[in-house]
């Protein structure tokens, strides 16, 4: 039986993640009275602040960034009693005596939240293993990034696993709190509609489209060294793909679902270095424009020449007994002409059209799940157009939505983070990705860079406001295939 955490330990607690994300959740479920009674929430951060001074600085968070039907003045005060305050050099392993010290007793359970820099996860886990804060009571959570490769993700795992074994361990991955990634399950595996043409013999393809409008928001120190197939493809956009692709797992608990999620991984086909250049697209924005605004380039933004990719497009292919000659095509970047998040999928065409000789054309069914900015599954169908049919059978594709927005309007929408806070809070592991899927999308991913290295593969200019370079919309209609728009 899991034990319900009495403490959280928030670190990076005054970054922009901290501000936008985790104070709002938290505050969030403590407004709806999900968190537990006693439940304390100490941060810590580089900056030095006393109790009263994060609270202050907690309560501009809240202010800039709840919505204001779910502030309450009297939640406000609940919520902030219940924050403490530590100042902490995460390089120095004195300072995590005095964190242990605050904190205090971890018999009634610990969670962590580890959201700082990639190079102080190190740092940071030893001295939290030398302070006495990673007992049997004590899980963690950690933000992404872990590692840039192969080969530094199992150096992080490594360092994590000689203070938290993998049970206590829960790695973030923000998209698997969104309400609509967790309505796949639900879609999949809850109507008997789907499963049975859920398979080589019913569907065409896939497609997953995550973009954005922006640019790179303070992010350059980051993004240049990684580059949207390491900061997209390899965590979320792998994740959705196993969700999409996995077998039914035989029961809804974290080690079923990511059992199955990590078998789709490990039957991605790697794109070896002879493929590079026939099932992968990079890009780099230029100048352009965005919702009628003038933009910079890349480069402009950066002050720099570089060969970072903003825009990537991928041909993959799942090699099993189910997805056996099914192309999957991921496509995301940054600049583009509008922010979506969505999952399309493309059912193969009737055997024999009956209407052809009426003058009818079909269009194969379409499900699309959109996860952001609107959250709908809808259903593309054909249907007959009203009339006589004097001249011909008419027949249009019509959509069956389902909108989640108006569906459950009365439900309140929640930050995926407030889902996954919770689930670190109650030690439900099942959002949470393990140590083998992160090693696998790791694999494939690195391959794929390889190749480029291999190959000299440099990023192709497209418009800032454009769908990416023109080789992203070659690489589906080499097989016929349009990208949904």
């Amino acid at each position: 039986m899991r034990q319900v955490a009495g403490k959280l330990l928030l670190f990076g607690a005054t970054g922009d993640l901290a501000q936008r994300m985790l104070l709002p959740s938290l505050y969030g479920l403590h407004a709806d009275g999900l968190l537990p009674e006693k439940l304390t929430i100490t941060a810590t951060s580089h900056l030095d602040m006393d109790e009263e001074g994060y609270r202050r600085f907690a309560a501009a968070a809240l202010s800039s960034f709840v919505a204001p039907g779910r502030k309450c003045a009297l939640a406000v005060s609940g919520f902030l009693d219940r924050l403490h305050y530590s100042t902490l050099d995460a390089t120095d392993p004195d300072g995590f005596g005095q964190l242990s010290e605050k904190v205090g007793s971890t018999d009634e359970g610990l969670a962590i939240f580890l959201s700082t820099a990639p190079w102080l996860f190190g740092p940071t886990i030893k001295g939290l293993k030398t302070a006495g804060l990673a007992g049997d009571g004590v899980r963690i959570g950690l933000e992404k990034p872990l590692g840039n490769d192969l080969a530094s993700s199992r150096e992080i795992n490594d360092i994590i696993l000689d203070a938290f074994p993998e049970d206590r361990t829960f790695r973030v991955d923000h998209y698997l709190g969104k309400e609509t990634v967790q309505n796949i399950l639900a879609l999949r595996f809850g109507n008997s509609l789907f499963e049975p043409v859920w398979n080589a013999q019913g569907i065409d393809h896939v497609q997953i489209t995550v973009s954005e409008t922006v640019g790179l928001e303070g992010r350059a120190g980051y993004y240049d060294k990684v580059g949207s197939l390491r900061d997209m493809v390899q965590n979320h956009m792998l994740q959705l793909l196993a969700l999409i692709a996995m077998e039914p797992p035989a029961r809804f608990n974290g080690a079923a679902i990511r059992d199955e999620k990590v078998k789709v991984l490990r039957s991605l086909r790697q794109i070896c270095a002879r493929d590079v250049a026939t099932h992968t697209v990079t890009g780099q924005y230029q100048p352009g424009a965005i919702d009628g605004e003038i933009v910079a380039g890349y480069a402009q933004e950066l002050d720099c020449p570089s060969d970072t990719e903003t825009f990537v497009a991928i041909k993959a292919h799942v090699d099993n007994w189910r997805w056996r000659g099914v192309p999957f095509y991921l496509r995301t970047g940054k600049r583009l002409p509008e922010r979506r998040s969505e999952i399309v999928v493309r059912l193969k065409p009737v055997s024999h059209s009956i209407f052809e000789e009426r003058g009818a054309s079909l269009c194969p069914n379409t499900l699309v799940i959109r996860l952001q900015p609107q959250e709908y599954v809808r259903f593309l169908v054909m249907a007959k157009q009203p009339g006589l049919d004097r001249e011909g059978v008419r027949l249009q594709e019509v959509p069956l939505n389902l909108s989640l927005d108006d569906q459950f309007a009365q439900s309140p929408r929640r930050i995926a983070y407030e889902r996954l806070l919770l689930d670190l809070i109650d030690g439900d592991p099942t959002l949470f990705v393990r140590r083998d899927e992160i090693e696998a999308q790791w694999e494939w991913v690195d391959a794929i860079r390889e190749g480029w290295k291999a190959h000299d593969v440099r990023p192709k200019p497209y418009a800032a406001g454009a769908w990416g370079p023109s080789a992203a919309i070659a690489l589906t209609e080499r097989d016929g295939i349009t990208w949904h728009e």
